[in-house]
């Protein structure tokens, strides 16, 4: 499988990127996985409706330049579906077994992702009703990333 892994904002804390690149190392034996930055927008302040908006275009627009037609999409969002472990892993390899190898993932920046992006996705996916840092989210994902291929190769790490 080839899994893009699209991210608002630059990752900072040494930890996060520390777990994250052992993940990443993990998965190399079940699947080609990257991840792509895009710049976010500063949103300091107590920013306008008006502002909002057009801070979630300008993000939209940078994460757009690197979807591709010939992917699912998933989009990471609070309102998206919960989905087990297992469920996750089932849904991958289901796409795996019907020639659908190709997997964009999107997490968006501290403001969420426009409702743009979220039109295009084949699932929208939560990973509960709480709010998490966006720099946690994609130590959390590449976790979760890991795991299904664990699930699906019916190999022990699942407990």
């Amino acid at each position: 499988m080839n899994i893009e892994i699209i991210v608002v904002g630059k990752l900072k804390e040494k930890y996060l990127k520390m777990g994250i690149a052992e993940y990443l190392k993990r998965l190399q034996s079940y699947a080609k996985c990257k991840i792509i930055e895009v710049a976010d927008e500063a949103t300091e302040g107590n920013l306008t409706e008006t502002q909002e908006a057009l801070i979630l275009q300008k993000e939209a627009d940078r994460i757009q330049a690197h979807l591709k037609a010939d992917r699912k999409l998933w989009i990471l969002a609070i309102e998206g579906k919960l989905m087990s472990s297992e469920e996750i892993a089932q849904t991958m390899e289901d796409y795996a077994t019907y020639g659908q190898s190709k997997l964009t993932i999107v997490i968006g920046g501290s403001l969420g992702i426009a409702q743009s992006i979220k039109d295009q996705a084949d699932l929208l996916l939560s990973f509960g009703r709480i709010t998490y840092p966006h720099q946690l989210m994609r130590l959390v994902l590449v976790e979760q990333i890991y795991r299904a291929f664990r699930i699906i190769h019916h190999q022990p790490y699942h407990k």
